[in-house]
């Protein structure tokens, strides 16, 4: 992608509650659409710098572009995207902690590694996070979050489940991660770890920047040493809070991906096309 085949540009005349008034306008060629809510993502990963937030913007499309069977063809209710959301979940919690961070919960719901398509569950996780980048993270606020926290259960995960990661599929989801991403990554909090959590370590820090692998942090004790990081009552009921039981989050979660099945698939929101 180069600025001949598409210009991106956020007009940031903004109101007291520094809302830009933006869009994005492309080439002649192909002229595409972006959520106001993700295109305020973006602007305000980058502290409100609009130069920045265009960088981000081309980016983030170009990879999306340069790997379509991740990130353009899908559907959150073919046989795939449901398999993936059958055994796994992944699942934004409602709230946001004291410093406005949103946390997004992950774990298997069937720990069977046959069940594991490590691409198609790739994809299914860009879905998740397409979806919530375009809703309001608080219900009844347009405020956006200050930044992410991802959670991860790892009760269940073996090394038959890391033998199945697919490198490829791993490499371009770590480079949209740590070049694309529309939110800055807080902190990531690795519960349950399993005694071979080293070998499972091995396997994918050759893709994990430095910065990032700062951002982990292991529990292998208890999930006690959790709630040192995040506000308990924000967690889900199984895990000892009051956001409710996991499986009616994700219940509610699912619904809105359904809802919101026209967006993720309407090319006009995600595909380049070159002159």
């Amino acid at each position: 992608m180069n600025s001949s085949l598409i210009s991106y540009q956020i007009y940031g005349q903004h109101n007291r509650a520094k809302r830009p008034k933006n869009y994005i306008a492309c080439d002649s060629q192909k002229k595409s659409s972006t959520d106001r809510l993700l295109l305020k993502r973006f602007y305000q990963c980058m502290y409100e710098n609009v130069e920045d937030a265009q960088k981000l913007i081309e980016i983030n499309y170009l990879i999306r572009n340069s790997y379509p069977h991740i990130f353009l063809k899908r559907d959150p209710n073919d046989a795939s995207s449901r398999q993936t959301f059958e055994y796994a979940d992944m699942v934004p919690l409602p709230g946001l902690t004291k410093e406005k961070y949103k946390i997004t919960f992950f774990r298997l719901n069937d720990p069977d590694p046959k069940k594991m398509n490590h691409t198609e569950d790739t994809k299914g996780y860009i879905m998740v996070t397409d979806c919530r980048f375009c809703s309001p993270d608080l219900l009844n606020d347009d405020s956006l979050s200050e930044g992410e926290v991802q959670i991860f259960d790892m009760t269940g995960f073996s090394l038959k489940h890391a033998a199945r990661f697919s490198m490829s599929s791993l490499r371009i989801y770590m480079k949209f991660l740590h070049q694309a991403f529309p939110v800055r990554i807080k902190c990531i909090h690795m519960i349950n770890c399993p005694p071979y959590l080293d070998r499972l370590i091995s396997v994918v820090r050759p893709f994990i920047s430095k910065e990032v692998f700062k951002l982990i942090y292991f529990h292998t004790a208890s999930i006690d040493t959790l709630y040192e990081h995040v506000p308990r009552e924000l967690l889900p009921d199984e895990y000892g809070g009051s956001a409710g039981k996991l499986s009616d989050l994700k219940a509610q979660f699912m619904q809105v991906m359904s809802d919101k099945r026209d967006y993720l698939m309407d090319p006009n929101y995600w595909k380049v096309e070159s002159s």
